[in-house]
This record gives structure tokens, sequence and C-alpha cells, in this order.
């Protein structure tokens, strides 16, 4: 009985219907069929072994998921069926993905890393009927018949079989070089930092992974249809929707449920075709399989009954698309009581990808990482109310958001894992479906110089917490708030993009008043969501001096902290206080100071500066600088910046509202007096902000 409170669960989209069954005399393959649907809403293509047999396709739900749904309650909220003449039929059901991010959902996990692949969390919707390849090789239409959807459906069965006669063929793709983020060297440096995690006793093991990243041009159904041909890997999986696409090649079996029997094949251990032998014998790959068994036996033990989990099989070498893998089988008897909702509920994230004790791994997943996984690590699939529930885990998934084109790879890393053959892991994993695509890998040098991760506590401090609020922080000079336009359009955005919520209007006036009390202070104001409401607070405080030249300490926070100018410091503060924290991404490239934007001026006398990638906050001050470089005939560019060019620059300032342009040194390195580039900027901004104090307020 659910507890006091708790919200009825949604009613189905269908109360009841039959199950029917027509045969077809198709003789398409699964990938060409799959071509049928290119053009339909929201197509679907599962290829390989769902449901026993060669595909499920389909198009053109009854329902979609709200974004605020609860997905798995969802999977578990299925119409009343009467079998008809569907013996071994799926017919249909929720058809979707779960990303990895819904796990910070279940378990007590810190914020991710900051950007992802663009896609929502989750993507789910209805279909009440589909063709089918069984395990045969033959070829049905099957529904979820009912009498009001009985016209439609009928008439969807011929414009199918119409198609299937003359079907339509692939048209040509491409993807730009795929490029790794971080490179090698970055991700041996993540796989050094989780060793040393293990070491200390913090967690048994993690799944450490990186993105590759390209542009797709064409359709991303082609892609797929190529790929699955070519690699036959056991859960093909193509979703499409106004949101984007996916296009999974993904091995491994999250969840199966027929009847009340549950099934899952971890996968862990990985080698190149060709390498079996040497993957039976090692014993590291071995302990990783081990390891997640007993973490997936633990997951089906909190909904099994007790006594009913079974290993079915332990760390098999089985042979996939170009690799081979260690997979194991666990089975259980779900209890009478538990739902697929509730199944899924308790072990997702998969185990494979996160690690043990799955908590803790978690934790150092988004410490370690340097970018959101989105789809990536989620799971793919269907949940019938026919057929029961079938995931795949996200792996070997291309993500595709616009022309954006993502690739996730990585694996377990244990106490006696080498960095060095993590790194060259993902590049085995990743090649076969890149040459199955026509696609390049290159896979540059960087990442030599950026320091490795600090361990400050046992478990990770976290990154900002949203809930904690946004800020800003602006001068004050003359009783006037400086830049006030440019910081207010900041934290719009912030609000927006984070709480879904808009700014009082009154805002604006409001921090006009507060700045009118004090002749050269700092203002401040920070935004919290709130139950109906934003609850906001403004500050005027005393201005305070800081030492100059600010000396940069580099600190390695992995993918940076983001766009958005967090009120939760607590990362910020662990990088310690000898000096300001520099930070910078594992792959080497510096980011942003802790309180401010970084400038250098290189010895060809360009002004340099990090992008604003969604790794970095789009400063405001920074913004204001490159625009006076412009006006002063200066040669300004935005690019990546290593540490190497801070350490030969032969000028380094940070720009902030407070401090404007400050001269800055990297530890080691002796302070030095202005450069002529810093002076000229300097005084131009004092200029222009001398200037907005006495110019009278827009209305």
């Amino acid at each position: 009985m659910p507890a006091p409170g708790t919200p009825a669960p949604p009613a189905p989209v269908l109360a009841a219907a039959t199950v029917v069954r027509v045969p077809l005399s198709w003789t398409l393959t699964p990938e060409r069929a799959a071509l049928l649907v290119r053009d339909d809403a929201r197509p679907f293509a599962l290829i390989g072994c769902w449901a026993g047999g060669g595909a499920l396709i389909g198009s053109e739900p009854i329902a979609v998921a709200d974004a605020d749904a609860d997905p798995f309650t969802l999977l578990a909220t299925q119409p009343r069926v009467a079998r008809g003449a569907g013996d071994g039929a799926v017919a249909g059901g929720w058809f979707g993905y779960l990303g990895y991010e819904l796990g910070r959902q279940l378990e007590p996990v810190g914020a991710s890393p900051p950007g992802g692949g663009g896609l929502a969390p989750t993507e789910l919707a209805f279909y009440d009927h589909l063709v089918r390849c069984d395990g045969h090789g033959r070829w049905w239409f099957e529904a979820l018949w009912t009498d009001a959807r009985a016209a439609d459906l009928s008439d969807r069965l011929r414009a199918l079989d119409a198609r299937a006669a003359q079907p339509p063929r692939r048209r040509p793709f491409a993807t730009a070089p795929w490029r790794a983020t971080p490179g090698p060297a970055g991700h041996e440096l993540a796989v050094a930092a989780c060793r040393r995690r293990i070491h200390a006793g913090d967690l048994f093991q993690a799944n450490v992974c990186a993105r590759l990243e390209s542009r797709l041009r064409g359709a991303a159904i082609d892609l797929f249809v190529t790929a699955a041909a070519a690699l036959r890997p056991d859960r093909a999986a193509f979703l499409s929707g106004p949101w984007g696409a996916i296009a999974s090649l993904s091995p491994e079996l999250f969840l199966e449920r027929r009847g009340r029997r549950v099934r899952s094949a971890p996968i862990k251990g990985t080698r190149a075709a060709g390498e079996r032998a040497g993957l039976l014998a090692s014993a590291k790959d071995r302990a990783e399989n081990v390891m997640i068994v007993d973490l997936v036996r633990n997951d089906l033990g909190r909904v099994c009954v007790p006594g009913s989990i079974a290993v079915e099989a332990l760390a098999q070498a089985r042979p996939h698309a170009g690799v081979w893998h260690l997979v194991s089988e666990v089975s259980g008897l779900l209890a009478d009581d538990v739902d697929d909702g509730a199944l899924v509920r308790a072990a997702f994230p998969p185990g494979s990808v996160t690690g043990a004790p799955k908590v803790a791994a978690l934790n150092v997943i988004a410490e370690l990482e340097s970018s959101a996984r989105g789809v990536y690590t989620g799971a793919i699939g269907f949940a019938s109310p026919v057929a029961g529930l079938e995931l795949s885990v996200a792996i070997r998934t291309f993500e595709l958001c616009g022309k954006r084109a993502l690739l996730g790879v990585g694996g377990g890393i244990v106490a006696d894992s080498d960095p060095h053959d993590e790194a060259r892991e993902c590049v085995v994993k990743a090649r076969p479906l890149l040459d199955a695509i026509g696609a390049t890998l290159v896979l540059d040098g960087h990442g030599a110089g950026a320091p490795r991760p600090l361990r400050v506590a046992p478990q990770p401090v976290p990154r900002p917490d949203p809930a904690a609020g946004v800020f800003e922080t602006l001068l004050v000079a003359g009783g006037t708030p400086v830049a006030l336009d440019r910081h207010l359009a900041r934290l719009r955005r912030s609000v927006r993009d984070l709480y879904g919520r808009s700014l009082p209007p009154e805002l604006m006036g409001e921090l006009r008043a507060a700045a009118g009390t004090a002749d050269r202070a700092r203002l401040r104001v920070t935004v919290r969501p709130g139950r109906g409401r934003l609850a906001i607070e403004l500050e005027v405080t005393a201005l305070t001096a800081r030492a100059t030249p600010v000396r940069l300490v580099p600190r390695t926070v992995p993918g940076g902290l983001g766009d958005h100018k967090w009120a939760d410091r607590r990362l910020l503060a662990s990088l310690g206080d000898d000096g300001e924290p520099l930070l910078c991404d594992l792959d080497g490239r510096v980011l942003e100071a802790a309180r401010a934007s970084v400038f250098c001026v290189d010895p060809g006398g360009r002004l340099l500066t990090p992008p604003a990638d969604g790794r970095i906050l789009p400063g405001v001050t920074r913004a204001r600088v490159l625009e006076l470089a412009s006006v002063l005939g200066l040669a300004a560019v935005v690019e990546p910046l290593g540490l190497g060019r801070l350490e030969r620059a032969d000028e380094l300032f940070v720009t902030g509202a407070l401090g404007g342009i400050e001269p800055a040194h990297l530890e080691g390195q002796a302070p030095r007096d202005p450069g002529p580039v810093t002076a000229r900027l300097t005084g131009a901004l004092a200029d222009l902000r001398l200037a907005a104090v006495h110019r009278p307020p827009s209305c």
C-alpha cells in the first residue's frame, strides 16, 4: 500500500487492449526494414537479440511521456491485455531510454560535471503497434488492438506493407574526425587518481570514461543501419525524435524480465579481437568481473525472492563486435509485489558501468570525469504489457543532437589497473564503431602538465549543488552598480536554465537602490530556488583588497565548474587557500581562476583567453576586456590554452567584477610588473567604468 501522501500512479495510456498478430511476407533484413519508418514521428528500431528475435521496429506513438514524469513509474503503467492471437508477441508498450543522470534521483550522489550531449535525461513514448522479426526470421505486424484505434491500425498495416514493397535505401552520411575529451594522457591522469582512491580504501572499483566528439553530416538513421549491419551487435538500438537521436551498438543486457524471472548479463573485461587467451588469463579483468557480479547480485537481491539469486555464468570470454568481453549472467525470481519500475530503480544505473560500492563509485565518477554522461551508460529498451521488460546498457552508443555527435568510452578501474592500458582500452572499444561508419579518430598529445586531481577526503568533495543557488557580485562605484545590465542578464539566464523561473522585474530597481547606500562597495545578489517562488538576498559590504600580483596555483577540476556562478563554494574551498586556484581540465587546458577569468599575452603580442565553451563562467569583465582590446586595436584570440602557454607568456592577468584587471603569475614563477598590454587595458577599463558612473541610468 502506498505511503500517505504518495501520488496516485498515472492512468495507463490504454485501459485495455487485445494482442493481434498479422504475418507479413517480408524478406527484408532488419536494417533495411528500419528505414521504412525513417520519416515518421519518433521512429525506433531494436535489432539483435531483443525479445529473442531479430528486430522490433515502430513509429508514431500514441503518447509521449512528459518531461517531469517519473520514468520508473511509467514503466509499470501498462494496460490490461487480452492475449487473443498474441502468443510470443511484443505488440507495443513503452520504448525509449533512461539516461545515466537519473541515478542522482535514486542515490545520494553529488552533481555531475558540466556539459553532456544536450539530450534530455529520459525519453519514453508508448506505441500500440510495431513490426517484428522473430527468432526464425519471420516478420509480423503486432498491435495492442482497441476498437477506438482499429481503423488507424488497419491503415498503418497497409501503409507499412506498401512501403516494404519498395523499401528505401541508405543515404550518404559522414562524420568529421573524432576527438577525445580528455585525450589519452588526460584519461591516464583520471585513472591514476581513481587508483589512488582505491589504494586508500575509498572504494573497490569505478568505471572511468572519456568522451569522443564529432559532427554528423547526414541522418542518424543512416549511421545506425550502416553500423548495425557491419557489427551485428546483440542489442543494437535506434531512437529518434524532435530531441535528437541515439544509435546504440551495445553488446550488454542490463535487465530482462519474462514473467517473474529476471536476468542480467554484466560485461567487465575487454580485449581486442584475437586476444581471447590474454583476456582469460588476466587476473585483473576477472577481478573486475567478479566484483560487478557481486554488485548485480546485491541489486537484484533487493527485489527478488530470498534465495532465488543465481550466477548462471561467470566471466566467460565471448566475442562481440571487434572485441572479446568477459560476460557473466545473474538471474533471480522477482518478488510478487515488485513491478518493473521498482526493479529498474533497484538496479539503476547498471553496476557494470558504475563500480563498487555503487554510491562511492558514482561520486568518484562525478569527481573525475570531464562531462556529464547523458544517455551513455544509462539504459535503452522497452517495457511491454505482453513481453515484459528488456533493457540494454547504453554503451557503444552514439548520441546525436543537432549536428553534434558524441560517443562515450571507458572501463572499470581496480587496484592494479595500468593507466596506459586503460587509455588503450578506450581506443580498442571505439575503433570498431568508428571503422563501421568510415570515421577517423584523432588522438592529440594534450594532457601533459595537468596537475593530478587532489584527494582531500575519502569521499570526493561534491561539485556545486544547484539547490544552494547562484549569485552575482557587482562593484558599486559612486553609488552606481557597475555593468548592472550584463550581470542581470547572466543571472537571468542561470535562473531560467537551472530553475525554470524568471527574475522579478523589480530586482533591477532594488539593486540600484541598494547600491545607492554606498560610494564604493561590493554588492552581492543571491538567488535560490524556493517553494513557489525564488528566494532573493541582497548584501552590500565593504571592499576588501587582495594582494597583487595574484599568484595562480594550478589545480585540476575535470570539466571545470560550468557556466553558472554557484553559491556552493565547497569544491573551490577544498583546492587550498595558498594562492588563487587556477582551474585546469584533465587535458591540461586552462579554464579559469577560482574568482576570475584568465588572460595572457603571448610573445607575439596577441591577447589570449580560453573559450567560454560551457566549462567556465562567461565573465562580465572578460567580455568587456575583449571589447576594449578590439577598440584599442589589440589582436585578441579566444582559443584553448595549455598551462605551457601561460608559463611562456610575456604577460598574465586575471579579470573580475571587483578587481577589474589584476596582474598575475604562476606558482613557481617570479612576480612581474604589469606589461604594456595589461597597462593599456587597465587604463581603458578604468575610463569605461568612470564614464558609466557619471552616465544617467537608463529608464
